[in-house]
This record gives structure tokens, sequence and C-alpha cells, in this order.
């Protein structure tokens, strides 16, 4: 069987090779390595005009809405957060466009960190722009601050990892307003979102924490079987 075609979205930054310093499109090779592991071809996305997204979509049969910088606030019609990473106002335009395409389109998606995030603004959600406020507490945010969260058996989430996974996965923006169709699949002890899913959708996962740095492959298995 022929391995399914698996868009990454990536950035550009500057990047150095040699004595050479360019823009170039950047993309941690831990997302395209498990993505291979799974049994999936895995190709970087550049983030290119967004008029773009539904020849990408047209290609493949899986996107990965990979992690990185906070998403800007105006994309949720929320209050930019002067502590929040500087935005990445192409990034976020096209990533947006990308996902709404792949649900159009029935094409499975697994959104991971920031991609998560990408994927509740998509439908119409919210972030909590800066969660320590919210907690008073920064716990979200430690490096190595790993944690249990409770992961609903019903879902497709849950029948991948089970009811209960030990994560790190540090993070200053959380889901506040879920999207239209989605559902929240996995919390922290103190109820924050850890996991969403797009109901009616083939495979339309959100997770906090990244499943690719790791080795356990149970996600992106199921990730690529429903991409088959």
């Amino acid at each position: 069987m022929s391995r399914p075609l698996i868009g990454i979205t990536a950035y550009f930054e500057a990047a150095r090779w040699g004595d050479w310093v360019r823009e170039a499109v950047l993309s941690p090779p831990s997302y395209a390595k498990m993505v291979g592991r799974a049994g999936g071809a895995p190709v970087v996305l550049p983030p290119i005009a967004p008029s773009a997204v539904d020849d990408y979509v047209s290609g493949l049969r899986g996107v990965v809405l990979a992690g990185g910088a906070e998403l800007a606030a105006d994309t949720y019609n929320g209050e930019q957060d002067p502590r929040a990473d500087e935005p990445q106002p192409h990034r976020d335009r096209f990533e947006l466009a990308l996902a709404r395409a792949a649900i159009r389109a029935d094409v499975p998606v697994l959104a991971i960190g920031r991609g998560m995030h990408v994927l509740n603004v998509a439908q119409g959600g919210t972030l909590i722009p800066w969660l320590p406020d919210v907690l008073d507490s920064d716990r979200h945010a430690e490096p190595d601050g790993g944690h249990v969260i409770q992961v609903s058996v019903t879902s497709k989430l849950g029948k991948a990892v089970g009811d209960r996974v030990e994560v790190s996965a540090p993070h200053r923006q959380s889901v506040r307003r879920l999207g239209t169709g989605l559902l929240a699949v996995a919390w922290a002890e103190d109820q924050i979102v850890e996991g969403i899913e797009l109901q009616g959708h083939r495979f339309g996962v959100g997770v906090q924490w990244h499943p690719e740095r790791g080795t356990d492959t149970r996600l992106f298995d199921a990730f690529i079987e429903a991409a088959r």
C-alpha cells in the first residue's frame, strides 16, 4: 500500500548555512520523522498565499498543523498580550485558511500545540491570550512540568492513546471558547482543555502537547490510518 502524502505546516525564519543568512522554510524534523514512522510520506508546507490552500489540500491525504508561536489575538477578536510571542500574521492567515480547507474537504487533521489553537480559531473559537494570569500560576508553562491528563475514552483521541496520558507541553495560551463542531476531549487536573475533536469529520484532532517528540506513535498511527 502506498504511503499517504501528509502536509506539515512550517514557518519562515532567518537561517544560517555556511556564510549565508537567508530567510528559510523551517520545520522541526521530529514531525516528519514521526509521520514517516507511522507510515506516511511527509512534505513540508511553506506559509504561502492563503489562496493556494485548496490546491494544497487536493493533493494531500492529511495535514499536520504544527506548533510554534502563539496566534495573534486579532485572529479571534482578542487583545494581544505584550508578553506573547511576536505575531506571525502570514503564518496565521495561511494556517487558518489551510485548516478550513482541510475541514471542508474532510481531509484528516492532526493539530499540535499552536496547531490546536489554529483548529479552534478556524472554527470560530477563542483563546485565553495569557494563561498564567487566569490561573495565577505559571505551571502550564514550566519547561519540565510533566502532568497527567484525562482523556474521553469515547473520543478518537481516547481510542488512540487511552484515558490517561502523561504529557509535558509548556504553553501560555489555551482554549477559551470552543469553535463550532468542536468538543473538548482531554483535560488537565485544573480543567484546562488539552485535547479537542471535530465532530462529524473523518479525523480532526487537536492536542496541547507534542506527541511527535516522544516514542509513542499511537496518535500518529491513528491519524495515518484515517489518511489511508
